[in-house]
């Protein structure tokens, strides 16, 4: 197995170890555009399940910071907190298929 491969396989595997750190500095220090490629889209898809959160927490102060908690309000928010887990579900599963399709393949 060579180093290109294992470098792609482990920026999509890097969810479970260095999150989005991992592969920005794959993708920095890489010359391969094999690498750079696999090393992007573990990038971008380790910051998908980081987008919703500001926007919950948000929320979440403003609501009580302007008393206008209602009934519904904090349903909505764990709606919210159980959908982004959901999709951080997700996110991690679609890497771990894309890593073991990077270690599956014989020649790129």
């Amino acid at each position: 197995m060579n180093t290109e491969k294992v470098l792609a396989g482990l920026s999509d595997l890097s969810i479970f170890f260095a999150g989005f750190i991992f592969p920005l500095v794959v993708f920095l220090v890489s010359s391969s555009s094999y690498v750079k490629q696999h090393a992007k889209k573990a990038f971008l898809s380790h910051l998908i399940p980081i987008v919703p959160v500001p926007f919950l927490v948000g929320s979440a102060v403003y609501l009580d910071m302007t008393n206008q908690i209602t009934d519904t309000a904090p349903i909505a928010i764990m709606i919210g907190a159980l959908l982004t887990g959901l999709i951080a579900i997700i996110v991690t599963i679609w890497n771990l298929v894309k890593a073991i399709k990077v270690f599956a393949i014989e020649d790129y």
